[in-house]
């Protein structure tokens, strides 16, 4: 799947590579088996989180199946410029969280000669592109899509539906807020929540 031998010495360069897909697809825990694989090969690792993410722990980095890896949770994205230092390998999770400078570090990093493991929501739970995601999977060189099963259908879900009452567009969240859905289970959910508001609405009038 990766190029992890450059066959040119001469032109060594790190690369940016994105693992991304819905809630509970296995994003984290992917990022933590890449990066465990590097530290068991003597690699310098560092692993960034968003400190808003506070969900499991307020430092490490750990998935919905319990595993962790250590990690440093920090501000903005501009913190990981200054922090990563004499590392070959940088992880980052729930980069969409991040603001859109994210990008400009991830490519600063990799043009350093480090590799940058990005994990993040693709798609927010409206089902549009979500955050700086989009931009950092374009100038990526490597992306993996992950896929939940959906709750309804048994098929491949890639949709994060949420079942909680609230619009805010970030919702720190488990099974109890969001569920993953596959594309024909989504769209019929979000059809029933809009026929059902619309119901409301008469019913107000």
């Amino acid at each position: 799947m990766f190029l992890e031998n450059t066959v040119n010495h001469n032109e060594q360069f790190g690369w940016i590579e994105v693992i991304c897909g819905s809630m509970f697809s296995g994003k984290t825990e992917e990022l933590i088996r890449r990066l465990k694989r590097a530290q068991f090969a003597k690699q310098k690792i560092e692993i960034f989180k968003p400190a808003v993410d506070v969900r499991y722990d307020d430092e490490n980095v750990v998935s919905h199946d319990a595993n962790e890896i250590r990690s440093t949770p920090v501000p903005s994205s501009a913190n990981i410029r200054l922090l990563a230092d004499d590392i070959d390998v940088v992880g980052i999770d729930e980069a969409q969280f991040f603001d859109d400078e994210i990008v400009a570090v991830c490519n600063d990093l990799a043009n350093r000669g480090i590799r940058v493991i990005v994990a993040g929501l693709d798609m927010d739970f409206k089902g549009n592109p979500f955050g700086p995601m989009p931009a950092l999977m374009a100038t990526a060189e490597y992306v993996t899509k992950v896929h939940a099963v959906c709750t309804r259908t048994g098929n491949l879900a890639h949709y994060s539906h949420r079942t909680a009452a609230s619009d805010e567009l970030v919702l720190l969240g488990e099974t109890q807020e969001y569920e993953p859905l596959s594309r024909a289970a989504y769209y019929k959910a979000t059809r029933e929540e809009k026929n059902k508001k619309a119901t409301q609405n008469n019913n107000e009038q």
